[in-house]
C-alpha cells in the first residue's frame, strides 16, 4: 500500500476523506512513527508529520488516524507554504505528569499560520491533578491552555472536543478571521480559570454551534478584540459569556462590535457580563449586542461589573473603562439570585447608551420575591416590555 505522506488526494477516493482541501497531500503522523496505543510519546512524530506537511509545495493534509496518542507540547509553526489542514480522527492524551506540559503557556501551539483547518477529534489534557495543586495552594506551574492559536489567519476549528483542560481550552490571540463551529469543551464546574474559549487581540471571530462546560468563562472577550459574532452557544456550568476583566493596565487596547445572541445559559454564575477592574484605563468596550438569549437559573443574566475584584483585595479606586451602546433584547428565563439586571458602573466613567428592549427575567424563589434591577452611575433607556423594571 502506498504510503499516505506521498500520495496525492486528488482522484484517490481513498484518501478523499483524509482531506477536504483540493489536490492536497497527506502526511499521516503514524508514517513519521506515532503509535495510536495511548503510552507511546508520540511529540516527535507529530512535529515532523508537522514540519513535512508545513514546507509542502502542494496543499497538504496531516492526518491523524484513530487511535490514543500521547504527546507533549506541540509547537507547530508557520508559516506554511500553503493552506493545511490538520485532521483528527483519534483521540490526543496529555502525560498524567502535570509538569510535563503545565510549565509550558500551551499544549498545543499553531503560530503564524494562514489558511488552516483544524477538524474533529479528542483532545484530554488531564487537568485533574493540575487543579488539585491550584486549590491545594501548592506551588504549580503556570498552566497550560489546550489548544492556542496566535497570529494565526483564515482559520477553521470545526468539531473538536476539548477535555479537561488545564486552565484555557481554546485560545485565540493576535489573529483574523477565525472560526469556531461544532466544538464541545468540557471541565468541571469547580475547575479553575478553565475558560472555554478566550478571544483576545483579534478580529473577526466567530463562534458558532457549540457546547461548553466548564469552570470559569464560557467563553470570555479580553482587550482588542473587535467583530465578533458568537451564536448558538449552550453554556453552562461555568461563569457565562464576559467581555473583560478589562481595564488591567491603563495602555490597554478596547473591544468593539461584540454580538452575542440565540443562546442559553444553563445554571451559570452570569449570563452575559460586561467586567472591568476598579483602576485607571484608557480602555473601552462598546457597540455591543446581546440578543435572543434564554436563562435557566441563571446567577446574574444581565450584569455590568466595573468593580471586578474576584480576591478582594483591589485598591479603591474607579475603572477608566468607557462602556457604551450596549443593547440587551429578547433576553427571557429566570435568575438565581433577585438582581436579574446589575449594571454597577465607575463614579468617574458612567455607563451610557444602555438599552433594554423586551426582557422578562423572574426570580427563582420559592419565597416569591420578584426580580429586581439594580443601576449605579449609569443611564439609557427601555423599550417593549421590560421585566423587571428599568432601573433608569
Amino acid at each position: 500500500m502506498a504510503n499516505f505522506k506521498t500520495m496525492t488526494c486528488t482522484g484517490v477516493s481513498l484518501l478523499l476523506f483524509f482531506c477536504l482541501i483540493p489536490s492536497c497531500l497527506a502526511y499521516n503522523v503514524v508514517s513519521f512513527g506515532a503509535r495510536g496505543d495511548g503510552r507511546t510519546d508520540s511529540t516527535s512524530a507529530f512535529l515532523r508529520a508537522w514540519s513535512a506537511a508545513c514546507h509542502s509545495t502542494s496543499q497538504a493534509n496531516v492526518y491523524i488516524p484513530r487511535g490514543t496518542y500521547l504527546v507533549r507540547t506541540l509547537n507547530l509553526n508557520g508559516p506554511c507554504r500553503r493552506r493545511i489542514e490538520f485532521r483528527i480522527d483519534g483521540t490526543l492524551i496529555a502525560p498524567t505528569n502535570y509538569h510535563a506540559i503545565g510549565h509550558s503557556e500551551f499544549w498545543i501551539m499553531f503560530y503564524k499560520v494562514s489558511g488552516l483547518s483544524v477538524y474533529g477529534g479528542t483532545m484530554n489534557a488531564k487537568g485533574h491533578g493540575y487543579w488539585s495543586c491550584r486549590k491545594g495552594g501548592k506551588s504549580c506551574p503556570q498552566g497550560a491552555r489546550s489548544i492556542q492559536f496566535m497570529w494565526c489567519n483564515n482559520v477553521l476549528l470545526r468539531g473538536l472536543t476539548s477535555l479537561h483542560s488545564q486552565r484555557v481550552h481554546v485560545g485565540i490571540g493576535y489573529s483574523s478571521n477565525v472560526r469556531v463551529e461544532n466544538v464541545k469543551i468540557i471541565a468541571p464546574s469547580g475547575s479553575p480559570n478553565t475558560d472555554g474559549i478566550h478571544v483576545q487581540n483579534s478580529r473577526g471571530v466567530t463562534i458558532y454551534g457549540s457546547i461548553i462546560q466548564t469552570g470559569d468563562d464560557c467563553i470570555s472577550v479580553g482587550p482588542g478584540s473587535m467583530n465578533l459574532w458568537i451564536e448558538k452557544i449552550g453554556c453552562g456550568p461555568g461563569h457565562g459569556i464576559s467581555i473583560g476583566s478589562l481595564g488591567s493596565s491603563y495602555n490597554e487596547a478596547g473591544v468593539a462590535n461584540i454580538t452575542v445572541t440565540n443562546s442559553v445559559f444553563t445554571k451559570t454564575q452570569n449570563g452575559v457580563r460586561v467586567k472591568s477592574w476598579a483602576r485607571p484605563s484608557g480602555g473601552y468596550a462598546k457597540n455591543l449586542m446581546f440578543s435572543n438569549l434564554i436563562m435557566k437559573n441563571v446567577g446574574y443574566p444581565i450584569i455590568i461589573d466595573q468593580n471586578y475584584c474576584p480576591n478582594n483585595n483591589c485598591p479603591h479606586q474607579n475603572s477608566g473603562v468607557k462602556v457604551s451602546q450596549v443593547t440587551y433584547k429578547n433576553v427571557k428565563g429566570t435568575s438565581s439570585t433577585q438582581a436579574a439586571m446589575k449594571f454597577d458602573c465607575s463614579y468617574t466613567n458612567p455607563c451610557t447608551g444602555i438599552r433594554l428592549q423586551d426582557i422578562k427575567l423572574t426570580h427563582n424563589d420559592r419565597l416569591r420575591r420578584p426580580a429586581i434591577s439594580y443601576c449605579r452611575n449609569a443611564s439609557g433607556r427601555r423599550g417593549g416590555t421590560v421585566t423587571p423594571r428599568s432601573c433608569f
